[in-house]
Parts: structure tokens; C-alpha cells; sequence
């Protein structure tokens, strides 16, 4: 193919029919292990609602104060009546699979394959394996009806700033977003509200999109306060309704 006088060869144009060949069932195997990922998630995910996924660093050690601060949130939101999602792993995940393992509603880890990091922690009622972030990624967003972040790296971040997007574009259903640990979070909302608004990076109201609290059944009536004014939080009976008008692709 010819563009602006330059070879941009096509895949089905390569000589080597071998190599190109097996290309296309290395891309086309890939596809369908998404895939499945996608199905397996809905299986056994879809009837959990309502649901919280909690996120924060893999390295976070049980004598951690966050460590301890997390359990105590999961396991006040199993009571609640909200299932637990987490990653599953060591640190804050294990907190939250912990806290919510002990409670009246189930604990979720959705694991991701990893060659180094990475192992389940024991305190998972469902425990589903990923081996494609972006399939899990879907998950978190998909089935919770609140994230709440505790102190994390840049999977923490990325987790947090994908939520945000989501809502901010309305891709997603909007959603309680809690940031726990005020001190830790301090110097990211400060850099938000003098850095991305004053540049006109986000709009003023998108900073709404965030709660920073500390007290952990303040965690809790935070999420139960937002669906008494935004919508109902048992079953989320809507979800069908909200996806199809804000095309929202998850």
C-alpha cells in the first residue's frame, strides 16, 4: 500500500506466507483468550451487585497502619451488604479480601498473572485468574458501584485516573470515588485542583468525582449517602438501562 510515497506493507503482502501465518494465530489465539476472560468474568460476576472494588500497593506489609485501616473498611462494607473486589494479591489486596472474607458478603480477588509480585492471598470466597490487565480492568469497573483507593503505586494510579476517565467522558456510570489516606493523598489533590485546573487540563466539577476520608464507617455512609441521591444500591436494577443510554462499552 502506497501512502504519501511510502511502502506501508500489509501483512497479507509479506513473502514469508509461514511467518505471516503464524502471526495471524498468535493475534487470533490472543483475542480469544480476552475473550474468555471477558465470559468467565461475567459468569461469575454479573449477579454479585452491588459490589466495591478497593485498590492500593501490593507491597503494603500487615503491620502497615493502611493495612489494618483497609481490613476494617472491607470488612464494615461486607456488613453493609456490599461484596469486596480486590486484586487478590499481597498488601492492601489481601487487607481487602481479608476484611471482607470475615464479613457477611463475599470477598473477590481478580488475579493477574505475573511473573514476579504477584500470588493470591487465601481470603477469597471467588477468585478468578487474568492473564490480560486489560480484561481485569473491565472487571473492576464493570461490577463495582464504588472504588476506594488506599496509598499505592502506579497500579494504584492507574487503576484510580482509568475510574476517573470513565466517568469524567461518560463512558461509565458515575460512581463513589474515596481516597483513603489524607495524608497520602494530599499532595495529588492539591496538584489536581492548583495544576490541572488552574491549566484548564479538567474542568473544576471534575474534582467532584473525588472524596478524600480517613474514618472508615464514614467510608462506608459515604457510599451508602451517594446511591440514596443518585440511585439504588441493591441489585443496581439499572445497570442495562445506564450502559445503553451513555453507550458506556464496558
Amino acid at each position: 500500500m502506497e501512502l504519501r510515497g511510502k511502502n506501508v506493507p500489509r501483512l497479507r503482502e509479506v513473502d514469508d506466507i509461514e511467518r505471516a501465518t503464524a502471526k495471524k494465530a498468535r493475534e487470533s489465539w490472543h483475542v480469544l483468550t480476552i475473550m474468555a476472560e471477558f465470559i468467565e468474568s461475567t459468569e461469575r460476576l454479573s449477579e454479585l451487585r452491588p459490589a466495591v472494588s478497593i485498590f492500593g500497593s501490593a507491597r503494603t506489609k500487615p503491620d502497615d497502619p493502611h493495612y489494618a485501616l483497609c481490613v476494617d473498611i472491607a470488612r464494615r462494607l461486607s456488613d453493609a451488604g456490599f461484596a469486596v473486589i480486590s486484586g487478590g494479591g499481597p498488601g492492601i489486596m489481601e487487607a481487602a479480601n481479608k476484611g471482607a472474607y470475615d464479613g457477611a458478603s463475599p470477598s473477590v480477588g481478580l488475579n493477574i498473572q505475573l511473573p514476579h509480585e504477584q500470588h493470591g492471598n487465601a481470603w477469597q470466597d471467588i477468585s478468578l485468574s487474568f492473564r490480560h490487565f486489560f480484561a481485569r480492568k473491565v472487571a473492576f469497573v464493570k461490577y463495582a458501584d464504588a472504588y476506594v483507593v488506599l496509598p499505592g503505586g502506579f497500579g494504584t494510579l492507574d487503576e484510580l485516573t482509568e475510574a476517573l476517565t470513565l466517568m469524567q467522558t461518560g463512558k461509565s456510570r458515575l460512581m463513589p470515588v474515596i481516597l483513603v489516606g489524607s495524608q497520602f493523598w494530599s499532595g495529588l489533590m492539591e496538584w489536581i485542583k492548583t495544576r490541572l485546573v488552574d491549566d484548564g487540563m479538567i474542568s473544576p466539577k471534575d474534582t467532584n468525582l473525588l472524596q478524600v476520608i480517613d474514618d472508615p464507617a464514614e467510608v462506608v455512609t459515604a457510599i451508602q449517602a451517594f446511591y440514596q441521591t443518585h440511585r439504588k444500591p441493591v441489585g443496581i436494577e439499572d445497570t442495562e438501562e445506564t450502559e445503553r443510554q451513555t453507550g458506556m462499552y464496558l
